[in-house]
């Protein structure tokens, strides 16, 4: 349970951040840039939840919660070769294959009720689908910096695999909140030559 009773600490005052097992990163480093934007895509979701209600809301209910856990995942080395002290232990919080299947259901429960896309789709239709838009940009970013920080820092590969099907979630729901499509606004290309 996370207990917390003092927000500030003013150990991050020199612009460095602790990761779980205490190394120190600077702020603009990779593995935090990514678990920021995902901190960013979850405040977007919680916006475009304004707007939502039933089986929709209950789904980003569970996401925005995935996301917390995604974020601490991110945020703790698999190994640390600069912490060797630091061991992950059967109690460190990692994002599991079950809540990647979980969305890929989810998906494929949405996308079986909708028509065909014969374009692509610009963001906007309704509220909703016009934040979830920018919440799948941010986590398309979140997903490249996790990418980034995977070539130099032991990361989650689920982790990642999480991402992709996220921002693939985000995609097909914005088009179910769109009226199952019938809302969508699509993109005519050249339109305006």
């Amino acid at each position: 349970m996370v207990k917390l009773t003092k927000i500030y600490t003013r150990g991050g005052d020199k612009g460095k951040t602790s990761l779980v097992g205490g190394r120190r990163l600077m702020k603009d480093h990779v593995r935090i840039d990514a678990y920021g934007s995902v901190d960013e895509a979850n405040s977007v979701i919680g916006i475009a939840r304004l707007s939502t209600e039933g089986n929709a809301d209950d789904m980003l209910a569970r996401i925005q919660n995935d996301m917390f856990d995604l974020g601490a995942d991110l945020a703790t080395p698999v190994t640390d070769e600069a912490n060797p002290d630091f061991t992950p232990d059967e109690m460190t919080l990692r994002v599991t294959d079950s809540q990647v299947k979980r969305l890929e259901d989810e998906i494929d429960k949405m996308n079986s009720e909708l028509a065909p896309l014969t374009s692509f789709t610009l963001p906007g239709g309704s509220h909703a689908s016009a934040y979830l838009h920018q919440a799948r940009t941010v986590t398309r970013r979140a997903e490249r910096h996790a990418i980034s920080a995977a070539a130099s820092e032991s990361i989650n590969p689920t982790a990642i695999k999480y991402l992709n099907r996220l921002s693939d979630h985000l995609f097909v729901l914005t088009r179910y909140l769109n009226n199952k499509g019938a809302d969508d606004v699509l993109w005519i290309p050249g339109a305006n030559r």
